[in-house]
């Protein structure tokens, strides 16, 4: 059952991370929290196993996404660079500020992160992108894997002060950080969706990267539960970038929100009842 469970967590979590730009651990972390503390079915599970495991796991769905996306061209590895010069620290410190939690603490705080995260792919459509960051000093070109070309750029300080922010949370709950980076990129940083979602996945990687060092060195990551849990998510990444260059995700993302808010909400109501 052990082996099973952890299965369908890597496949599952990849398919729907890597199909949307959010890597999958926003699902990996509840789901581990889920079978191992409420059902008892991953006996090794505390809230920091279960994000140091996610954050390694991270490293694989993010390598393998981010291969494939880069393959197409929908990959900004110039703006990806600039992206990781804060990503990277703040994954690291998140890492270690993620022994504070108790597993109250953590399912409170996880679950309003998660509910928050349900609304912002609720409203991120009805949300227009922000011109406050542009300066048409910093446009260049770029050019999708349509051969569609699309005029962006963004003050370098910005960039590394906002994603030090998303790099702290990443670390903290173990989510990758393209949950939260492909938003910003769409809403403040203004790059067109395809390479958006091809650019988080970058992201996931080296997040994951970052983070799970600190949590290896904390000795959070359950290495028998990744040699299961990696091939499963790498078949499942490799499934969802299929899907996305096939259908439209727009399904995909209504179901992925519910199931955010959902989660969410039985998160928090462990910590009241």
């Amino acid at each position: 059952m052990e082996i099973i469970v952890l299965v369908l967590i890597g496949l599952l979590s990849s398919i729907l991370g890597s199909l949307v730009g959010i890597g999958g651990g926003v699902i990996v972390v509840p789901a581990l929290m889920f079978f191992g503390l409420t059902l008892g079915f991953l006996p090794e599970i505390t809230p920091q196993t279960a994000v140091g495991t996610s954050s390694m796991l991270l490293i694989f769905t993010g390598m393998s996404a981010m291969i494939s996306y880069a393959r197409n061209k929908q990959v900004d590895t110039q703006s990806g660079i600039l992206f990781l010069i804060g990503l990277i620290p703040g994954a690291f410190a998140g890492s270690y500020a993620s022994s504070l939690f108790t597993v109250d603490s953590f399912n409170l705080y996880f679950g309003i992160f998660l509910i928050f995260i349900a609304i912002l792919l609720t409203i991120r459509n009805k949300i227009k992108p922000m011109k406050m960051f542009q300066n048409p000093k910093y446009l260049k070109p770029h050019r999708d894997n349509m051969g569609n070309i699309y005029h962006y750029g963004f003050p370098p300080y910005v960039a590394m002060i906002i994603t030090f922010i998303v790099g702290f949370i990443t670390g903290l709950f173990g989510i990758g950080g393209g949950v939260l980076m492909t938003p910003l990129m769409l809403l403040v940083f203004r790059m067109p969706p395809s390479i958006a979602i091809g650019t988080s996945m970058m992201m996931v990687f080296f997040s994951g990267l970052s983070s799970a060092f600190g949590h290896v060195l904390q000795s959070n990551v359950i290495f028998l539960y990744i040699l299961i849990l990696v091939p499963s998510a790498i078949i499942g990444a490799s499934i969802g970038v299929k899907i996305n260059q096939r259908f439209s995700s727009d399904g995909l993302v209504v179901l992925l929100r519910t199931v955010l808010f959902l989660l969410g909400v039985y998160l928090i109501s462990q910590t009241i009842f």
